[in-house]
């Protein structure tokens, strides 16, 4: 990760190609939403970039260079918390320029079967998820959360990916996921949790996707100022939620505000997201 100037985005570049190809973490280059997010751009791809996604915009950057000598970034731990520690480690370092947000201006809607995701006009980003799969372990669970970086670092950051043994034998039988284990997910038989030191939350399934929605929004190119509703949710919908709101001009707004305008865009989205924001569904 490399520090970048104003107005440059998040850009991640294949150091191990020729030429050093860049790819912008935006919804034009989304390539694939299967099991992750990849991007891509000119032949070139880098994929599973949701959860550095995640740690970057839970800690509100929204400029910076990230170099990846391969095709996939590092999966670390499953979860943001690594990248977010190597962040906080590093530091951050405040721009001249003023900052972007994309505003949600009308609440857009996206569905498929039961499932539905859903951003609406608010004046900070907030995120509510319900996940259900139909597991002993994995039902019936939601959470919700108002973003600052404390919050994501201390409540979010260190939920990690899961998935199923049968899933992940199969995988493995097809030559995919050679490098998963419970170092790097939570995996669950059909009744109980294999890693042998539990979960970090009682609810990380959950938080973990919300973790993959924060991620996956965040490329819509800028920071969001909008409620996030998902409901069972996954990637390709989180994508098409995204590409449903750029489709049309009139469902946002890009706003450039210095830290001293941010008091009045407040004030401004406080008053439209009480008369457009949606009741609970």
């Amino acid at each position: 990760m490399v520090p970048a100037p104003a107005d440059h985005g998040i850009v991640f570049v294949r150091t191990d190609l020729q030429g050093k190809p860049a790819i912008s973490a935006t919804a034009d280059n989304v390539v694939d939403t299967a099991l992750a997010t990849t991007l891509g751009a000119n032949g070139h791809r880098v994929g599973t970039v949701e959860h550095l996604l995640a740690a970057l915009a839970g800690l509100g950057i929204d400029n910076a260079r990230i170099e990846v000598s391969g095709p996939e970034v590092p999966i670390m731990d499953g979860s943001a918390a690594p990248f977010a520690a190597l962040i906080a480690q590093s530091g951050v370092r405040d721009l001249s320029a003023a900052k972007s947000f994309v505003v949600i201006r009308k609440t857009v809607t996206v569905r498929e079967g039961d499932k539905f995701a859903t951003l609406a006009p608010s004046n900070r980003l907030k995120v509510d998820c319900t996940i259900d799969f139909r597991h002993p372990l994995i039902s019936d669970q939601s959470y919700s959360i108002e973003f600052s970086d404390r919050t994501f670092s201390k409540e979010v950051a260190r939920a990690r990916t899961f998935g199923f043994l049968r899933d992940v034998e199969q995988l493995q039988k097809m030559g995919l996921a050679k490098g998963g284990s419970l170092d790097n997910a939570i995996v669950v038989d059909d009744f109980s949790i294999l890693n042998p030191e539990g979960l970090r939350f009682p609810d990380e399934f959950v938080r973990h996707k919300l973790l993959d929605a924060m991620g996956d929004i965040s490329l819509l190119g800028k920071p969001v100022l909008g409620h996030l509703i998902v409901f069972k949710s996954g990637h390709a919908l989180n994508h098409k939620l995204v590409k449903q709101v750029l489709s049309d001009a009139s469902n946002y707004e890009v706003v450039r505000a210095h830290a001293r305008d941010m008091q009045q865009l407040d004030l401004e989205l406080a008053d439209l997201s009480g008369v457009l924001a949606p009741t609970a569904a």
